[in-house]
C-alpha cells in the first residue's frame, strides 16, 4: 500500500489530467442504486409484513378483550353486589364493637391487665378475619366464607359483652373485697 500512495501522490498532477465520461458515472449510480433498490425493497416488504402482523395481533386482542368483557358483565354485577354486602356487614358489626370499646374504655384503664388480655384477644380475631378476607377475595362467592367471616365479628362482640358483664357484676358485689380488708 506503501507504493501506491507513493506512485499516487508523485503522478497526481497526470492522474488528474482524464476525466472519466459521464457515462461512466451513470454505469456506477446504477450499480450503486441496484443494490439499494433491493435492501430498499426488502426493508419495506418485511415492514409492511409487521405492520400487517401486528395489526392482526392487535385487532385479535380487543376483539378478545370486548369478548371476555362481554362474558364477565354478568358475573361482575353478582360480584359488586356481594361486595356491597360485605362492606355494609362490616361497616354495622364494626360500628356495634366501636361501642362496646367506647362502654369499655374507662373499666379497661382501671384494669390494665384485662386490656392486655382482650387486646391479645382481638388481635388474634383479627388476624383470622384478614386471613378470611383474602379468602374472600377469591372465592366472593362463597357462602362459608362470608359467614365465618360474619361468625369472626360476632365472637369479637361477645367476647367484649362478656367482658363488660363481668366487669360490672364484680363492680355490684364488693363481698369479695371484704375478706381481704382488715
Amino acid at each position: 500500500m506503501d507504493r501506491l500512495e507513493e506512485y499516487i501522490r508523485k503522478n497526481r498532477e497526470e492522474l488528474d489530467q482524464h476525466e472519466p465520461s459521464p457515462g461512466i458515472w451513470k454505469g456506477i449510480r446504477k450499480g450503486m442504486d441496484r443494490g439499494r433498490t433491493f435492501y430498499i425493497r426488502w426493508i419495506s416488504a418485511a415492514a409492511m409484513i409487521t405492520i400487517i402482523f401486528a395489526t392482526a395481533a392487535l385487532f385479535y386482542v380487543g376483539q378478545r378483550r370486548i369478548d371476555s368483557s362481554e362474558l364477565s358483565g354478568n358475573a361482575d354485577a353478582g360480584f359488586t353486589k356481594e361486595n356491597n354486602i360485605i362492606n355494609e356487614t362490616e361497616i354495622y358489626y364494626n360500628s356495634l364493637i366501636n361501642n362496646l370499646y367506647r362502654q369499655a374504655g374507662p373499666i379497661l384503664t382501671e384494669y390494665p391487665e384485662i386490656e392486655k388480655e382482650l387486646f391479645v384477644d382481638m388481635t388474634r380475631i383479627d388476624s383470622i378475619c384478614a386471613d378470611i378476607k383474602r379468602d374472600l377475595k377469591d372465592n366472593i362467592s362463597n357462602q362459608e366464607v362470608i359467614e365465618a367471616l360474619i361468625n369472626n365479628y360476632r365472637l369479637k362482640i361477645r367476647i367484649l359483652e362478656d367482658m363488660l358483664n363481668l366487669i360490672s357484676e364484680d363492680e355490684a358485689n364488693p363481698v369479695k373485697m371484704k375478706d381481704y380488708e382488715l
